[in-house]
Order: structure tokens, then sequence, then C-alpha cells
């Protein structure tokens, strides 16, 4: 079990709360759509603040705890940034006024937080009690897995629209505006009450955001299993997540192996749990309810090498097949343009 002193739990605590009610504010009482600066000083900030915890656990409670946290967080950042994708999308389709957006991110980030805190219990309460939902944890990652690598064959990962069906009947049968009001959920049009289209909106991300928590907590829970690291990681996942909406948007539609690599990732860890599932074994019709101690374990600095190898093998991957594609389509292009001018049909 992680010892660590009272005082850095609960000044963590504060500290995450103190910077999540700042960042609230900001967004309720100055919305704005942030320049590319803006955006990377706060993701710059965010992404030194995780290092920084990551530094004192290791002073704290020693390189285990810290580990734990770095492999916990980069697993997390990358699922973050998949989910990005569902974002824009939402955004897209519900055309959100740029202005808006950083409101809409902020409610989703929140609605995050609150969604992974329940499963995070409910996850750590199931495996105090059945040490056997290592092996449910471990499967699903490996079938969520199949199906990100199946998406990424077939080229259908990222969908152009977002659809959802408690989202398609309320929007036929709510009294909606056709304008935004802000961000308000309501508002008057005609002496008429109605919803604007922020409920939809709102609603949306809302139910995104409950997938991704079903994705996520199994594959935090495969790294560690103490609660704190848990949650302290996905906080620490999620912050920053609005400002990195607009400081990647464009860079997103490169990644073009992202869901490959978390596939890798997903896979990785759910082997991983099931080798910790047979090690800490008790189900009667394996082995005879007795751990299959000769079981290897995967380490905390194997897990860590594997995951930031897999994302920096896809990110390079992903960004030298766009420039490729991209020459490609120049080349063609200028082929064309020739065929042309030669008075021939191109």
């Amino acid at each position: 079990m992680l010892d660590l002193p009272v005082w850095f739990e609960v000044g963590t605590f504060v500290v995450l709360t103190a910077l999540l009610i700042a960042d609230l504010l900001i967004v309720t009482r100055r919305p704005h759509a942030p320049s590319m600066k803006e955006a990377a000083g706060w993701v710059s900030f965010y992404v030194g603040l995780a290092i920084v915890f990551g530094v004192c656990l290791a002073v704290v409670s020693g390189g285990q705890a810290s580990g734990e946290f770095f492999t916990g967080w980069l697993t997390e950042y990358s699922l973050s940034v998949d989910n990005l994708f569902i974002f824009v999308i939402i955004m897209s389709q519900f055309k959100v006024p740029r202005q808006y957006q950083q409101s809409v991110l902020m409610f989703g980030i929140l609605v995050a937080i609150v969604m992974r805190g329940i499963f995070i219990l409910l996850g750590a309460l199931a495996i105090n009690q059945f040490a056997w939902v290592f092996y449910i944890f471990g499967l699903f990652l490996v079938y969520t897995a199949v199906k990100l690598a199946q998406q990424q064959v077939t080229h259908e990962e990222h969908e152009e629209s977002y659809d959802n069906a408690l989202i398609r009947r309320l929007s036929t049968r709510v009294p909606l505006s056709q304008e935004y009001d802000g961000i308000k959920l309501r508002t008057r049009v005609d002496g008429r009450r109605l919803f604007t289209p922020m409920l939809i909106v709102f609603l949306a991300i809302a139910s995104a955001d409950l997938l991704f928590a079903v994705d996520s907590i199994p594959a935090i829970f495969g790294i560690t299993q103490e609660m704190f690291l848990v949650f302290t990681a996905n906080v620490f996942a999620l912050m920053g997540l609005r400002q990195l909406y607009f400081l990647i948007g464009g860079l997103l539609e490169r990644l073009v192996y992202l869901s490959a690599g978390l596939s890798v990732i997903l896979a990785f860890i759910g082997v991983k749990l099931v080798l910790h599932a047979l090690h800490e074994n008790n189900l009667p019709f394996i082995n005879g309810g007795e751990p299959l101690h000769d079981v290897p374990e995967v380490s905390i600095a194997l897990s860590l090498a594997v995951i930031v190898g897999t994302l920096l093998i896809t990110t390079v991957a992903s960004l030298l097949k766009t420039r490729r594609d991209g020459r490609r389509q120049i080349d063609k292009v200028e082929v064309a343009a020739g065929s042309g001018h030669d008075g021939e049909r191109p």
C-alpha cells in the first residue's frame, strides 16, 4: 500500500481544487477562443505541473509511486487526446460558436472528473472484494484494443457525425430554439420558453464522457491500484485538455495512427492485468484456486517504456504518412495542371 503523508495528500487535493476553480472562473468571466500562444502556455503549465507532482512523489514516497503515476498519466493523457476527436465532431456538428467552446469543454472536463471519480471508487471496491475483477478488466481492454485496431484498418475510427440515440430523441421531442443564447440552456423566443441547442451539446459531451470513463478506468487500474494515484493521474490528464483542444485542433487530423497506437497500449495493459490476475488467482477452476506465482509480472519500468515508445512511434509514423500523402496530392495537382496546359485531358 502507498504510504504518503497526510499533508501531501490533502495539499494535493487543495491545489487541484483551487486550479479547477480558477480555470472555471476564467472561462465563465471571459469566454473567448484562446490564441495559439495562450493555449500553448496553459498546456505547458499543466504538463509541467504533472511532472513536478511526479518528482515530488518520488521524493516523498519513492520511485515506485512516481513511476506508476507517470505511466498512468501518460496512458490517460493519450486516451484524452483521442477523445478530443469526439469533442471536435460534437462542436462541429452542433455549430457551437468558437467563443463558447471553452465553456462547453470546461463542462465536459468537470463531468469527466466526477464520472471517473465514481468509476474509480466502484472499481477499487470491486477489486478489494473480488480479485477476479482483474480478469474482466484485462479481457475488456484486450477487446477494446481489437475494436480500435479494426477501426484503424477500416479507417472508421472517427466518424464525421456524433450519433447517439438519446440525443436524436431529445432533438426531435424537446422544444429547441434555432440560435444559441450564450451558454444558457433556456431562452425566450417570441414569448415562448425554449431550450437552446446548448442543452443537446452538454448532453452529448456528458454521454461521451461516460463512454470515455468506461475505457480509461480499467486501463489505469492495470497500472496501479492505488486510488490516490489513479485519481491524480486522471485529473492531471484532464487538466489542460481544454487548451489542448485549441492548440492541436488541426494536428488531430494528422495523427492518423493514434487509434493503432492506443490499441497496442490497451492490449499491453490488458495482458498485464490478466497476468496479474493469474498471479493473485483465487478462482477455483484455475489451478485449484491457488495463485500462480510462477507467472511473470510486468514491471512499471517496462510498462512506462512500452507506452512512451508506442506513443513516439505512433506520432512519428502519423506525421510522416500525412506529409507523404500531402506531397502525393501536390504531385497529382501539378501533373493534372501540366496535362491541362498541354491541351490534353487531365
